[in-house]
């Protein structure tokens, strides 16, 4: 694989997102169906699939106080802009909240689970007095797969899904080039971090900027539950210090803070695991620019690398399987480690994190991923001292692509039925 594609496959995945990611997709597929009607929204129909709802349900809304689909939805048809993509919220003021809070309240949004679409999917209906529009989403947070006004059908790129695992078969849109990366290996990836140039992936530097600026505003700010600052006074060391930072950031951000992060993989919370702990260790090691932005790229591309095989959401938690994973690699990669030590990471970080769950976002999820980090750490320490759990050892195989492979399986196969049961104790309670 060329080093082209994999740069357009870190530009596609690593971009800029605005509070949590499944209310901000929702609230994409709002703005461009509000868009396309051209003429006020009356009545707005959602409809998702189980883990967009379980991941929008508790979690805040940026610059707000609200929390959930449904206000994200509102604050889309007031502010939303298709243009701002998973920033699409971002316009979001006192005047702007006032009168999402009254699109609320006459209840022309209707939010509707579907039980039996796989991977993620987002159909929003806008009907205006005359016109109808449509706007579907699939496979990921902004891959818009169909779009319609009334009979006129504007977009439509159908996609097939394999019944194993899943995965895409069609060939990928522009929006869907992520699935070429099922092509490289790990080793691919590492040689592509080692040898690329630096100047075609500066701009991941703009991601480490961002998602440390709001792990410094959760240190510094009343912010969340306090975790983030609870874990920087308990550090002793550099390491645990990147898990204080890393879990400040995800206070911040699952409490609605309106700062953008670096997102990974379609997930905000991805992308502070990939980067912080990789970022900051490597500052407080005095380990050059270039050398920290190399090791981010890396956890990066195995974050995408798992995350295509997993789905773009998953009944375990990507912050530890997916993010957790390109954390180890890439902290292996920053401190020195050869291919077989980055290789021996990933695989250690399956054998240790494999089976946290993912109970939607939320606030808590800050602590998961204080948890991931500090997996991530041991695995990372655990490699370059050529201790390696060995491949009899569970799901784990005798390459980190085969065991990545078993935990898609386990997931997607082996836990099918495991996001309805969580999603209805969720919607028991409330």
């Amino acid at each position: 694989m060329d080093d082209k594609l994999l740069i357009d496959i870190l530009k596609n995945q690593v971009t800029k997102a605005l509070g949590c990611t499944e209310p901000g997709a929702v609230g994409y597929a709002v703005a461009r169906a509000k868009e396309i009607l051209g003429s006020e929204v009356k009545k707005i129909n959602i409809e998702v699939d189980k883990n967009i709802l379980k991941n929008g349900m508790s979690v805040g809304i940026p610059g707000t106080n609200e929390r959930g689909i449904i206000f994200a939805v509102a604050l889309a048809l007031v502010v939303g802009k298709s243009a701002y993509m998973l920033e699409v919220l971002k316009d979001v003021d006192d005047k702007s909240i006032k009168r999402a809070l009254e699109i609320m309240d006459s209840n022309i949004i209707t939010l509707n689970l579907n039980e039996w679409m796989q991977g993620l999917y987002i159909k929003v209906e806008a009907i205006g007095d005359t016109d109808k529009s449509t706007v579907i989403i699939k496979n990921s947070h902004t891959n818009i797969i169909h779009e319609s006004k009334n009979d006129e059908i504007l977009l439509n790129e159908t996609t097939s899904v394999s019944n194993n695992f899943n995965e895409e078969k069609s060939k990928p849109t522009s929006n869907e080039i992520k699935y070429e990366i099922k092509e490289c290996s790990i080793e691919d990836l590492i040689d592509f971090a080692n040898n690329v140039s630096i100047e075609d992936i500066a701009f991941i530097q703009d991601g480490i900027n961002m998602n440390i600026r709001i792990a410094n505003v959760g240190l510094s700010e009343q912010i969340g539950l306090g975790i983030g600052k609870y874990l920087k006074n308990k550090a002793t060391d550099v390491f645990s210090m990147a898990k204080a930072y890393t879990a400040a950031a995800s206070e911040a951000r699952m409490s609605g803070y309106l700062l953008p992060v670096m997102s990974s993989a379609g997930s905000g919370n991805h992308g502070l695991v990939a980067i912080i702990p990789i970022s900051y260790i490597g500052k407080e090691k005095n380990i050059s620019d270039e050398k920290i932005i190399r090791a981010v790229t890396l956890s990066h591309l195995v974050t995408i690398f798992v995350k295509v095989r997993l789905g773009a959401l998953s009944p375990i938690c990507g912050c530890g399987v997916a993010a957790g994973v390109g954390c180890s690699a890439g902290l292996t990669y920053l401190l020195g480690g050869n291919k077989e030590q980055i290789k021996g990471s990933i695989n250690n970080m399956v054998a240790g994190i494999t089976g946290m769950l993912c109970d939607g976002a939320k606030i808590g999820c800050s602590y998961k991923l204080s948890i991931s980090v500090d997996a991530a750490v041991d695995s990372s320490k655990m490699a370059l001292e050529n201790i390696f759990i060995p491949d009899d050892n569970g799901i784990l195989d005798s390459t980190p692509e085969k065991t990545i492979i078993n935990l898609a399986q386990v997931s997607n196969v082996g836990m099918m039925s495991t996001d309805s049961t969580i999603l209805e104790i969720m919607l028991n309670k409330c």
